[in-house]
């Protein structure tokens, strides 16, 4: 678990409980409990299979690693509003987010840690929002479900969030959420205004900003869509090459050992049976905002719905009128 970084590792723990020794430490047993009895250290070894199945979670769970920023650490996208998370049972969604996990772990963070002579042992992501609806509200409980497992065993890996092309429907549930996060937290999540590009080329090359934040390709006065194979989300990406090629092999190696077939069981992740009551409440939240904003499908304002600063944001007439007024903003 700690790579031989074990110091490096107990800190992670530490930050995440505020400097409390005891939480910390009761956080660090749960979680290597969580490990052994879920076979965490197994899991590269379990391919996802068939590899058609695979290939379906690539298009629908769309993380993909476009390379490292200019402190070594590697830069992961995440293409918020376009997973639909439709084409695979839940717990393959969630045995593929463990897989790169642990292979950003135990792979991609050592060999960047070597390179450089230094530990390195934290990431950047950027969350694309690009075509974030109203239906995202049906992928809560599965993006809650991860987010609990990522909070709980894999504290402090993430040095910042950058939200970026996000639609009005962010915006709102954002402000409402915002407030409830704590300043850890806070501080780590960045929203930025468009593609966020300018921002980006602060802490990484041009090379290694998504596709999502480069400028689009014109020719002639047409726009050249971006071919799949240069997607970092793509399965014919090289991040996703080499991750299925490292858990095949692993899978061959574990086979070996055994001596024979290996046996053609489903791999089962335990969830947790419920999320932290920080995230618990952000749901809540994001629900209710959602509820009283008044969005078409897309996410945009419908009818009579108005944008924060109009004049119907400017007039109290009740707690009703109050209600929408906050909703807006």
């Amino acid at each position: 678990m700690h790579q031989g970084f074990k110091e490096n590792n107990l800190e992670r723990f530490l930050r995440a409980r505020e400097g409390n020794v005891v939480k910390a430490n009761k956080m660090l047993v749960d979680s290597l409990n969580w490990r052994v009895s879920n076979d965490i250290d197994d899991i590269l070894s379990k391919p996802i299979e068939p590899k058609e199945l695979y290939d379906e979670i690539r298009e629908s769970q769309l993380v993909g690693m476009s390379g490292f920023d200019k402190q070594g650490r590697p830069v992961f996208a995440i293409g918020v509003g376009h997973s639909g998370y439709d084409r695979a049972p839940l717990d393959k969604y969630v045995q593929s987010h463990i897989q790169i996990n642990e292979y950003r772990d135990r792979v991609v963070l050592p060999a960047a840690s070597r390179q450089l002579g230094r530990y390195v042992g934290s990431c950047l992501k950027i969350l694309d929002m690009t075509g974030l609806k109203l239906s995202a509200l049906n992928r809560i409980k599965i993006l809650t479900v991860i987010s609990t497992i990522d909070d709980l065993n894999y504290p402090e890996k993430t040095d910042a969030y950058y939200i970026v092309n996000a639609p009005y429907v962010f915006t709102a549930c954002w402000k409402a959420v915002k407030p409830l996060l704590q300043e850890r937290t806070k501080k780590k999540i960045k929203v930025l205004q468009g593609s966020g590009r300018e921002e980006l080329l602060k802490v990484m090359d041009a090379s290694v900003i998504p596709e999502f934040c480069r400028p689009s390709k014109e020719s002639r006065g047409k726009t050249t869509p971006i071919e799949p194979s240069t997607s970092c989300f793509s399965s014919s990406h090289p991040f996703h090459i080499e991750l299925w090629s490292y858990i095949k092999q692993r899978a061959l190696e574990s086979q070996s050992r055994k001596c024979g077939p290996a046996p053609t069981l489903s791999f089962h992740v335990k969830v947790p049976d419920k999320a932290s009551e920080e995230s618990s409440e952000v749901v809540q939240i994001i629900e209710s905002t959602l509820e009283h904003l008044n969005l078409d499908e897309d996410g945009s304002v419908s009818g009579n719905g108005s944008t924060s600063g109009s004049n119907h944001g400017s007039s109290h007439h009740g707690t009703d009128d109050e209600a929408s007024s906050k909703a807006r903003e």
